[in-house]
C-alpha cells in the first residue's frame, strides 16, 4: 500500500512515516499543499493522510483540487482542528474520514484499513478466495491449510498482488507499491520477498510470468 502523507510538522510527520513503514506501507511524506498536488498528479496512492494546516495552502484546498481533478483516492483528514465546521467542510469536499490529533496510532491504522476497504468494496477486513485469506488487521495469511502471520513487507507484496488478482505486475509496479520516495531498493528485493512467501506456503501462491512479472490467480473477492 502506497500512502501520501501531507503533514508540515517535522516531529508528527516523522513519527507517522516511521509507524506506517513498520506496517509495510510505502510512505511519500510531503510538507506543503502545492507539492502534494504535484505528487498526486504523478503517482497512484491507496490513501492520502491530509493535515489541514499547511504552510502554503489549506488542506481543504488540496482536497478540493484533488476532487476537481476527478481523483477518487481515499482521503483521511488528520488534524488538530476539532471544530464542527472544519469536519463538515472536509467531509463535504470529499474526505472519507476525519481523525483528530493527538490520536492513538492503532485507531488511525484501523481507520486507514476501513477507508481502503470501503474503496475496494470489501465489507470486512479480509481479502478472500477459495484458497487464500489475507487478514488486513493481523497480517495473517491462510493458504491451502497453512497459516502464517507475515512480516510487513511480505504481507504488503502479497496484498498488492491480491488486490489485482489475475493481473501481471512488473518489478517496477511492485516496488512502487512497497517503497516510498527516497527509499533505497536492492535489485533483488522483490525476489527475496517472494522467495520467503513461497517458502512459508507453496510456490503456487505467487506465479512467475517469465519476462513480465508476477501474479496471483483470479478468484479473490
Amino acid at each position: 500500500m502506497r500512502v501520501l502523507l501531507v503533514e508540515d510538522d517535522p516531529m508528527i510527520g516523522a513519527g507517522m512515516r516511521s509507524g506506517l513503514a513498520t506496517q509495510g506501507m510505502a510512505v511519500d511524506w510531503i510538507m506543503s499543499g502545492g507539492n502534494a498536488i504535484e505528487a498526486l498528479a504523478a503517482n497512484h496512492y491507496s490513501i492520502i493522510l491530509l493535515d489541514l494546516g499547511l504552510p502554503d495552502m489549506t488542506g481543504l484546498e488540496v482536497l478540493k483540487a484533488a476532487r476537481q481533478s476527478k481523483r477518487a483516492t481515499p482521503v483521511l483528514i488528520v488534524s488538530a482542528r476539532d471544530d464542527i465546521g472544519s469536519r463538515v467542510a472536509g467531509l463535504d469536499l470529499g474526505a472519507d474520514d476525519y481523525i483528530l490529533k493527538p490520536f492513538d496510532f492503532a485507531e488511525m491504522l484501523a481507520r486507514i484499513r476501513a477507508v481502503v476497504r470501503r474503496q475496494s468494496g470489501h465489507l470486512v477486513s479480509k481479502i478472500e478466495s477459495s484458497e487464500v485469506t489475507l487478514d488486513l488487521a493481523s497480517h495473517e495469511v491462510r493458504y491451502r491449510g497453512a497459516s502464517h502471520v507475515l512480516p510487513a513487507r511480505e504481507f504488503a507484496l502479497l496484498l498488492g498482488l491480491s488486490e489485482r488478482a489475475g493481473t501481471i505486475l512488473s518489478r517496477a509496479q511492485l516496488e512502487e507499491k512497497l517503497y516510498g520516495f527516497g527509499e533505497e531498493v536492492e535489485s533483488n528485493a522483490i525476489d527475496v520477498l517472494i522467495f520467503y512467501i513461497r517458502k512459508k506456503f507453496d510456490p503456487d501462491i505467487i506465479r512467475n510470468i517469465r519476462g513480465a512479472g508476477w501474479m496471483v490467480p483470479r478468484g479473490f473477492k
